[in-house]
């Protein structure tokens, strides 16, 4: 097979990304740990809030990148690095998750033994709800991601220099294991890490929930970076809105999803009626979480909805750009209603209310630097995939 030219010579990343991601990362962490001193639960969870964050955008990326090889997918080829250079960051949730597995006890109800001796629910949980099987469980599956990163980022970019074609093979076997395994796991780390927090409440349907949350994150992170890398002459010139209409198109798709999904969840436990499960959501209906609850319908599905419903808004880089940034700071405002009010605190200072998202803008300078050093060293433009020029000859 004769090698194709692409005429493509990969431009150089100012180093200015580098700087605005070392700048939030250490800003963002230096205000967290304020937080340490005035309030550590608060400080805990909302480092806990940052960490599920970045889980959503590092395992979801890798999750697109394993669909785009089983779906045969050819429009996304061309972008398909910028994806992979996201999921990078998923071998460093282990060492993210060290200050949590060290705070377990402070963390989670369930893992104090003086609470399981005189509670039924908890000692029926005991096998699975204990400290050394959670943190067995955790780094098993960050293992598991790491293994399946490495393998696919591994013969992606072997692939730039051999031109092997069997290698696409190869990663699409690998991908249609990791998808259950990946519905799996993720669904592990949701109950253990978010629906755990109240170990009493139970949700059939929880795992799913965050699903779709995570792939909305991690679709918004990947569209942001695309359109970014458009707009100033990063990719390849033969790349077209008809690239980016398919992101704008999935985007709107789990909008959608992610609407369906949270409907369903609360209709089914408002129609049950059972105590054990509508407590949960009668927390969530009193004092101010009652205008966060309402805020989660307008600014989670009712705004991107909206941006995203006509077909030119799906190929507007402004619109794009604009959708993607609202969904990654719903999913931020979506992390904190699922989270925060199991926080309980007789004191604590009101300065911790400035530092809530201190963590999380840690957590989107790890995002820049991890992009900014993947992009130095690799090129963006899989060259070796066969199905290369069918992707950039892309059109609706």
């Amino acid at each position: 097979m004769s090698e194709i030219n692409y005429n493509y010579d990969q431009k150089v990343l100012p180093k200015k990304v580098l700087n605005i991601g070392l700048g939030l990362l250490v800003v963002g962490t230096g205000f967290g740990l304020i937080g340490l001193l005035l309030d550590s639960q608060r400080f805990l969870l909302n480092y806990l809030i940052a960490f599920t964050f970045l889980i959503s955008v590092a395992v979801g990326t890798l999750f697109l990148v394993a669909l785009e090889y089983v779906a045969g997918a050819d429009w996304s080829v061309p972008i398909r690095r910028v994806t992979e250079f996201f999921s990078s960051t998923v071998p460093f949730l282990l060492i993210l998750g060290i200050p949590l597995l060290f705070n377990i006890g402070s963390l989670f109800h369930w893992s104090h033994p003086e609470a399981i001796a005189n509670d039924k629910i908890l000692q029926s949980k005991a096998p699975y709800l204990n400290t050394q099987f959670f943190i067995i469980r955790f780094i098993v599956i960050i293992a598991i991601w790491s293994l399946f990163w490495f393998i696919l980022s591994r013969n992606s970019k072997k692939q730039d220099t051999s031109k092997d074609q069997s290698i696409t093979k190869r990663n699409i076997r690998y991908s249609a294991i990791f998808i259950p395994v990946f519905a799996i796991t993720i669904s592990l780390i949701s109950i253990d890490w978010i629906m755990s927090l109240d170990p009493h409440w139970f949700s059939t349907i929880f795992g799913i929930y965050f699903f779709a949350g995570t792939v909305l994150a991690s679709l918004s992170v990947v569209t942001y970076a695309v359109v970014k890398l458009y707009e100033n002459g990063y990719l390849h010139p033969r790349i077209k809105k008809d690239h980016l209409y398919s992101l704008g198109a999935l985007l709107f798709a789990f909008v959608n999803f992610w609407g369906y999904i949270a409907f369903s969840q609360y209709m089914l436990i408002w129609y049950a009626n059972l105590p054990e499960e509508t407590y949960w959501y009668l927390n969530r209906w009193e004092g101010m979480w009652i205008y966060v609850s309402l805020l989660q319908i307008v600014v989670h599905f009712l705004v991107p909805y909206s941006v995203l419903l006509s077909q030119p808004a799906k190929m507007d880089p402004k619109k794009l750009k604009f959708a993607a940034l609202w969904i990654l700071f719903a999913h931020l405002i979506d992390l904190y209603w699922l989270i925060m009010p199991n926080y309980h605190s007789e004191g604590g200072s009101s300065w911790i209310y400035l530092l809530e998202f201190a963590f999380p803008m840690a957590a989107v300078g790890i995002l820049c630097v991890v992009f900014y050093l993947n992009y130095k060293k690799t090129n963006i433009l899989p060259v070796g995939d066969p199905k290369l020029e069918k992707g950039l000859n892309f059109k609706l």
